[in-house]
């Protein structure tokens, strides 16, 4: 376990920990990056679909890392680390959750998003706008298939902007009220925890070239 301790007279004494890897934060950029562009291109139409395409296939490829890295990946990556039992709820609301990384309700909204993103980008394949830009899988459809893929793009949109808005609230309510920013740490790794919590932190080196070979190959695999 990766700590440092910084000691603070103001403060209850806090220590630094890791608690997210390299892979998982540049991974959340560039979803970031290529969701905006996404959205932002489609909006725009016209000559702008061919970078919403390649977009919506970078979306793909990112998603594909992602769901290999929860499996593979360092311990706070991995899905079963931070699945949102019944039990973690029930915990997370009575205060009883003290746990590292995604909190239970914060994993519903990375569960729900990445499925929703999924969806979108999946429909997209297949979708067109109409006019003369088509997925690269609409060809395999007929008209009245193509359509109705078409159709249910742009109607998860609408889900997926709701999803969007409630990561946006979350975190800014972590950030103000309970004064907990989350974007520091998922840009540097690093984050202050009471020195209880923080001997409970997993180990986030070990086996890191292996693990990131393995996601790399799992991840061309099913983008592929």
């Amino acid at each position: 376990m990766a700590v440092a301790a910084e000691p603070d007279a103001r403060q209850t004494p806090t220590v630094r920990v890791r608690v997210w890897d390299a892979p998982l934060r540049i991974f959340h950029g560039l979803l970031l990056a290529a969701v905006a562009t996404a959205i932002a291109t489609g909006l725009a139409g016209g000559d702008w679909m061919t970078w919403h395409a390649r977009a919506g296939l970078a979306i793909v490829g990112l998603l594909a890392f992602r769901l290999a890295w929860g499996l593979v990946g360092s311990p706070t990556s991995r899905f079963s680390h931070f699945l949102p039992t019944p039990a973690r709820v029930k915990a997370y609301l009575q205060g009883r959750w003290h746990g590292i990384g995604h909190n239970p309700l914060g994993a519903l909204s990375v569960i729900a998003l990445l499925t929703l993103l999924g969806a979108q980008v999946g429909t997209g394949l297949f979708s067109n706008d109409d006019i003369a830009f088509s997925g690269p899988l609409a060809p395999l459809l007929s008209e009245e298939q193509v359509s109705a893929w078409t159709g249910w793009h742009r109607w998860l949109i609408n889900g997926l902007y709701g999803l969007i808005g409630l990561h946006l609230a979350a975190i800014a309510f972590h950030a103000i009220v309970k004064r907990d920013p989350l974007v520091p740490p998922m840009v540097t790794g690093w984050k202050r925890l009471p020195p209880e919590q923080a001997a409970q932190a997993p180990d986030l080196s070990g086996g890191t070239r292996w693990r990131r070979t393995l996601a790399g190959v799992l991840a061309l695999a099913l983008a592929a």
